[in-house]
């Protein structure tokens, strides 16, 4: 009898997964562990393995296509074997409508009043064949996403080479190789007033729908307050550039986000009560200290984490980063490297931003959000010089961190970012 293998559920919050590539075709011999397809979920994009050995007689899902979890995806069994009839649809369902009241019995059905035409918006540009409109959302792949994104390379204006015209990585990397000539037209009409682009509506990525559901779940049932504090950041500028410059051969090169993990993991050692959930019932406090760090990538962001940052140096902690955050980046974070964290560090510092309060990212009790560093003038020893100061704010939970236990992980922290040769012990 054939196996169906289903699509399975890879994050804790994933309700639909995306399938856009199969590795295998109809007919194919697998063996056990082979893998068979590419999956995007809500938070990463992962390869589909199969435990059985034997023909892929059947795919019921095709590539680019939204599937349900439990849905099957395809059937492995005998050569020639009749594949079975999946027993549910492979298309994800469509969004739930409201509800309409039972209406009572009669002798014959009520009419039903025409729909009300809506009259549509005049456009400023008709999009090209290629581009994506409301109805018809531009299919790439993630990498081929980014490399596009890289290359400063319009994908709209791409012909897809892979399964139902998606583009892929082969195709970007052919328009970086042979850019399109400039072509002058002969007449240009420049319009000065209107929209940048045609008004358009795009639907959500799996990855952006699950963002927007917890960001408001967070919002309206976390009870957020917030507090400040400004840092001397000119020590922890000071040993960073000495490290760099000592290390350079090593191939070692220390950011300031590498510091305030650390310091983050090191003040939830201090200060413990910060590092805990909001069960529902009560406070859960955690044992150990699994700090996150948010990363942009195209769709949104994601958390990944550092496990036990406060048994492991700041040169550990940076050479876990990176990789981390190219695969991140790439989507193909594994489920167990952006789950559990305790604690969240969200950086735009280096973006340039110079202050902002970050939303919390549950189960955690709090997130610190960290600005740039500002030259400014400041007050040293009782004279007036020119210092570098970084805001950090810390969005708390109130069910279980108190304003005075706030101020002492805040106080923590500053002082182990200004004294930052402790963060090296």
């Amino acid at each position: 009898m054939a196996d169906l293998i289903d699509m399975p559920k890879l994050s804790d919050t994933m309700s639909v997964g995306t399938l856009i590539k199969w590795l295998k075709k109809e007919g194919d011999a697998v063996q056990a562990g082979d893998m068979l397809a590419e999956i995007e979920t809500d938070k990463a994009t992962m390869e589909l393995e199969t435990f059985f050995t034997g023909t892929l007689i059947k795919i019921y899902a095709e590539a680019g296509s939204e599937v349900a979890i439990g849905a099957p995806l395809c059937a492995i069994g005998k050569p020639g074997e009749a594949a079975p009839t999946p027993p549910v649809a492979s298309a994800a369902p469509p969004p739930p409508t409201a509800a309409v009241p039972a209406a009572p019995v009669v002798t014959a059905p009520a009419p039903v009043a025409a729909p009300v035409p809506v009259p549509t918006p005049p456009i400023a540009a008709v999009p090209s064949a290629a581009s994506p409109t409301s109805t018809d959302r531009l299919k790439i792949s993630p990498l081929a996403r980014k490399i596009a994104a890289d290359q400063k390379i319009d994908a709209t204006h791409l012909t897809g080479s892979g399964p139902g015209g998606r583009i892929v990585k082969a195709d970007v990397l052919a328009a970086a190789a042979n850019p399109l000539p400039a072509v002058a037209p002969k007449s240009v009409t420049v319009l000065r007033t209107g929209p940048i682009q045609a008004e358009r509506t795009v639907p959500a990525t799996n990855m952006r729908a699950t963002i927007a559901k917890r960001l408001l779940e967070a919002k309206t049932q976390i009870p957020h307050f917030y507090l400040e504090i400004e840092v001397d950041a000119d020590p922890l500028l000071t040993i960073r550039a000495q490290l760099n410059t000592a290390l350079e051969t090593a191939g070692v090169k220390l950011s300031v986000n590498d510091f305030i993990l650390k310091a983050s993991a090191e003040a939830l050692r201090r200060v413990p009560g910060v590092n805990a959930s909001w069960t529902g019932s009560g406070i859960q406090y955690h044992g150990a200290a699994h700090v996150s760090f948010a990363v942009a990538i195209e769709d949104g962001l994601i958390t990944p984490v550092i496990r036990d940052a406060h048994l492991k140096s700041v040169f550990a902690i940076s050479t876990e980063v990176k990789p981390l955050g190219q695969r991140a980046k790439q989507k193909k974070l594994k489920p167990e490297e952006f789950t559990g964290g305790t604690f969240c560090v969200s950086n735009l510092g280096m973006m340039g931003i110079p202050k902002f309060s970050a939303i919390i990212n549950p189960p955690n009790a709090a997130i610190l959000a960290v600005g740039t560093t500002v030259t400014k003038p400041v007050v040293k020893n009782g004279a007036i010089v020119i210092g570098q100061t970084m805001t950090l704010t810390l969005s708390c939970d109130h069910r279980v961190v108190d304003g005075a236990l706030g101020v002492q992980f805040l106080a923590a922290l500053k002082d182990l970012l200004e004294k930052p040769a402790l963060l090296l012990v």
